[in-house]
């Protein structure tokens, strides 16, 4: 191919790569499939300059959100699996829920706005855990995403999180804003004259208990079919369990996010080893769901049928051909 005759890729040719593809994801794979004429080097080069943030986010979906309907804002982390690559920057050692144990990957916090009328669950901000190149904790990515969360005019009626974003600093963040809170706490925690969560009998209409180091606050204890206990608290003034039962519901979302962005957009499976060339993949992916949502929307198609749509007819071609030669 001329060098003249090669194109440089572009943020929506590489997002509609993530879109269209559902088995490969590398520069090499959009060099053979793409429109124009490319070159995998060219992707790579593009991939590793261009300088996409987080704030692209947020202007891809401000328009999709309704800031007067009752929301909640639920924040969780992801592990971005790389244990079969090598030398890749940003990765590092850390504990994830779904292998249950530590794997080498790319943190991911994820901030979801979840609509109480829609139902819709809508990323709006996000930040890549690499404390060695920024010196800041999950924690620290998580305040300042509520921070700028209401810069942008969010009112959530809770912030929702699991246990591990339930620390004080984090608890005393939420309330300085005037906001209230539903989030996990581990079974160990102090409350009272010294007493832990686990030792308590939690009535099902919830408990009213002395946080250490923070106020009163309200305690429900759950339990699960598999026998696995949850408690959350919240500052709300006397909250019932119905509507404890509903954030953990809606908490669930930003699971099924999670699991759609690396399952239908090619979250994980970046292999370029510059940690800018895996922050940009990175949006792109998250640009690639919000297309994908925006589709949903306006058709009601599923994530998981966009992507059948996609090789259906190829599939029904090939049996076709395949049956010919039996």
């Amino acid at each position: 191919m001329p060098h003249s005759a090669r194109h440089k890729c572009t943020k929506s040719l590489y997002r509609s790569f993530l879109q269209a593809s559902s088995v490969r994801y590398s520069g090499l794979a959009l060099s053979e499939v793409s429109p124009i004429p490319l070159s995998h080097d060219s992707v790579n080069r593009w991939l590793s300059s261009s300088a996409l943030r987080p704030s692209g986010v947020w202007n891809l979906t401000q328009s999709l959100i309704n800031k007067k309907e009752p929301c909640f804002l639920v924040c969780d982390d992801t592990i971005l699996d790389k244990n079969r690559s090598e030398k890749i920057e940003l990765v590092h050692y850390q504990y994830s829920g779904n292998a249950h144990d530590v794997i080498a990957g790319i943190g991911l916090v994820n901030l979801v706005w979840h609509g109480l009328r829609s139902h819709d669950s809508i990323p709006v901000d996000y930040r890549i855990y690499d404390k060695a190149s920024d010196g800041k904790s999950k924690n620290d990515h998580f305040r300042e995403m509520l921070k700028l969360a209401q810069d942008r005019g969010i009112n959530p009626d809770d912030v929702v999180a699991d246990a591990w974003y339930s620390s004080l600093n984090n608890l005393k963040a939420i309330e300085s804003i005037g906001w209230t809170w539903v989030m996990g706490l581990k079974k160990n925690r102090k409350v009272n004259r010294g007493e832990t969560l686990e030792k308590l009998d939690i009535p099902d209409e919830g408990l009213k208990v002395h946080l250490r180091g923070y106020g009163w606050i309200t305690v429900f204890r759950f339990v699960a079919k598999n026998g696995r206990t949850d408690y959350i608290g919240t500052n709300r003034d006397n909250p019932s369990r119905d509507h404890i039962e509903l954030v953990m519901k809606s908490r669930w979302k930003i699971e099924v996010y999670h699991r759609e962005l690396k399952q239908t957009c090619g979250l994980e499976r970046c292999q370029s080893r510059t940690g800018r060339a895996q922050r940009n993949h990175i949006f792109l992916a998250i640009s690639a769901w919000i297309q994908r949502f925006k589709r949903r929307l306006a058709g009601g198609f599923s994530f998981y049928q966009q992507q059948w749509d996609v090789i259906k007819h190829d599939i029904s071609r090939e049996i076709t051909k395949l049956m010919s030669f039996a």
